[in-house]
């Protein structure tokens, strides 16, 4: 079970208007599961997205990427989105390119577009073909189903090891305006940023200009996607996709505009939401945790010690077991690539409790305290640098009997 996130409530997410959703069970890998999802968008709409850096980059992630530069020059907007789970489609050199190319091209029939206009994500197995004469068959289920309120669905839809689905809604008051925005995401192992195996897509009705949503979904997934860690391994297909349907009476044209940073805002905060419901979910997850690093002389150093922090399987293990060994801790900043820190002006904190002054045990440090926090379900770690006014927060959860579990048996 996910660590203190509730299942999502279908009929508490909002439809937002221009977005029409339908799914179909296309027995990509297991029979009876939803595995393919179609997110037919309004000709209104625009759509920008962040993707992996991994060099081994899956073919959607490719051709979604290409497919997102041709819908800025063409003037033929971005039509559709087409997920599947079961298969990542990674690792399948050519032939790859060719079957994802071969599943956007028969969408595109069915909904009298072109093929450049439809984006296409998998997630799942890598290295396996993608079975795309089962993704194509699943077609005219979904396309029959598409309906606006079928936000539950889709994030059932793109689960793979997941536990529950994702999934939120905000509605807010920009400009004396109502924005509707819901997201879901799936994801619970493989995760890191660059980006952190996770999909997202969060869609909003307002009108945004394309190179004003290039920026804000930048911005969101900086902020949310980003600065989250189970494994420390980056997936082949991670996708954060920003849609702004045009459908609601919002228009930003500039991140000048005031209303701008208030649309920002709401988005960053959605999506951090859906973020750390991953985490929430990771793999045999049993604690989660908010590795905070403030005093820092950069961000970028202080994201550095919260991820070396964060990807040690010496401090998760500790964590899942409730072993106040929070020397490892110590080891993990250490090693974080901060060649000029002063350790002896560090201080390290376990929610309330100050456990390393100056960069030694603190003398009115107890085990037992330590302990008591580590117990927690939700723990903070706050490390002090004392090195400036920098500051930034990753979140992770610990490493458990589960994980080794889960990931061995992967394929079956």
């Amino acid at each position: 079970m996910a660590v203190n996130s509730p299942l999502p409530i279908a009929s508490e997410l909002k439809p937002v208007a221009g977005v029409e959703i339908g799914f179909a069970e296309a027995g990509i890998k297991k029979p009876n599961r939803k595995d393919v999802l179609v997110m037919k968008l309004a000709p209104t709409a625009t759509v920008a997205g962040v993707f992996t850096l991994n060099r081994f980059c899956a073919a959607p992630v490719q051709i979604a990427k290409a497919h997102l530069a041709a819908a800025q020059t063409s003037g033929k907007p971005i039509a559709a989105l087409l997920v599947n789970t079961g298969n990542a489609n990674a690792g399948t050199g050519e032939l790859g390119l060719s079957l994802a190319n071969e599943t956007c091209a028969a969408l595109a029939a069915q909904l009298g577009v072109d093929a450049a206009q439809i984006l296409p994500f998998s997630t799942g197995v890598i290295l396996e073909p993608l079975p795309a004469a089962k993704v194509i068959a699943g077609l005219p289920q979904a396309i029959t189903g598409l309906q606006a309120d079928n936000w539950y669905n889709a994030a059932e839809a793109i689960m793979t090891t997941d536990t529950q689905p994702k999934a939120g809604s905000r509605t807010v008051t920009i400009g004396g305006h109502t924005v509707t925005m819901t997201g879901i995401s799936k994801g619970a192992g493989m995760i890191k940023p660059n980006m952190a195996t996770m999909l997202g897509y969060l869609a909003l009705d307002a009108k945004v200009a394309q190179p004003v949503l290039d920026q804000l979904v930048k911005h969101a997934a900086n902020q949310s996607f980003n600065c989250i860690t189970i494994d420390g391994d980056t997936s082949t297909n991670d996708s954060f996709m920003l849609i702004a349907t045009g459908a609601g009476a919002l228009e930003i044209t500039s991140v000048d505009q005031p209303e701008y940073a208030a649309l920002r805002d709401a988005v960053t905060e959605l999506s951090l939401f859906l973020a750390q419901a991953i985490v929430r979910d990771g793999e045999g997850a049993t604690k989660f945790m908010s590795i905070i690093v403030e005093e820092g002389a950069n961000v970028e150093e202080c994201r550095k010690i919260a991820y070396s922090i964060g990807h040690s399987p010496l401090v998760k293990t500790a964590f899942f077991a409730s072993d106040p060994n929070l020397g490892r801790i110590l080891a993990a900043i250490g090693y974080a690539g901060v060649d000029d820190l002063d350790v002896s002006k560090l201080n390290l904190y376990l929610d309330d409790v100050w456990v390393a002054k100056n960069g030694g045990r603190n003398p009115d440090y107890k085990e037992e305290d330590g302990q008591r926090v580590m117990k927690q379900s939700e723990i903070s770690v706050r490390v002090k640098l004392a090195r400036g006014a920098a500051a930034a927060t990753v979140y992770t959860c610990d490493l458990s009997h589960d994980y080794v579990s889960i990931n061995a048996d992967y394929r079956s």
